[in-house]
């Protein structure tokens, strides 16, 4: 009897352990209609900041496009579309007044020096662990609501994701920018 209560405790015990251990899950999956959203992040800023950016990944797995027209957040008084881009060794960043489309079966990956959200006129800066609510505007999805993870001031993504992974649909080269300025 013994033994079986041994074996039992050490199964219970095991179990515990690899919960506790478990490595952390990756940002949440959000998915609104046919669009699935992933890697929502951003970066900390520095104190007195006025503006913050947004970062994510969005799949369109239906028939149709939608459109990323805009957002909303408590820690800002505004959210935009913002496209970077380099023309001539000339960078310049602007808001995309249409929105930003995401075809179907496509994916558009908001990421540092291209497509990203701007976090215009924060109340408060952003620090690295803080966790911002967001929503979304898109054009046929509708209010889509998520969660920033912040990163460290000068990250490149999302904590626990590959550089290297997914599909992106940039207007730019990283390696391109004149001295490899990032946003």
């Amino acid at each position: 009897m013994q033994i079986k209560n041994l074996t039992f405790a050490s199964i219970t015990c095991a179990a515990l352990l690899a919960c506790f251990l478990a490595v952390p899950a990756r940002a949440e999956e959000v998915k609104a209609g046919d669009l699935v959203i992933t890697q929502a992040w951003s970066r900390a800023t520095p104190g007195g900041a006025k503006v913050g950016s947004g970062y994510l990944t969005i799949e369109n797995k239906g028939s149709a496009p939608d459109r990323l027209i805009g957002g909303s957040a408590d820690v800002a008084d505004k959210v935009q579309v913002h496209e970077m881009t380099t023309t001539n060794g000339v960078m310049t960043m602007r808001p995309l007044d249409n929105g930003l489309t995401i075809e179907p079966g496509k994916t558009v990956k908001l990421a540092p020096g291209g497509y990203h959200l701007m976090l215009l006129d924060l109340k408060s800066p952003l620090k690295k662990g803080d966790k911002v609510p967001v929503t979304l505007e898109f054009e046929k999805a509708g209010k889509v609501k998520l969660t920033l993870d912040v990163q460290g001031v000068g990250a490149q993504g999302p904590a626990g994701a590959s550089s290297s992974g997914g599909k992106m649909d940039m207007k730019m080269d990283m390696k391109k920018m004149p001295g490899g300025m990032k946003m």
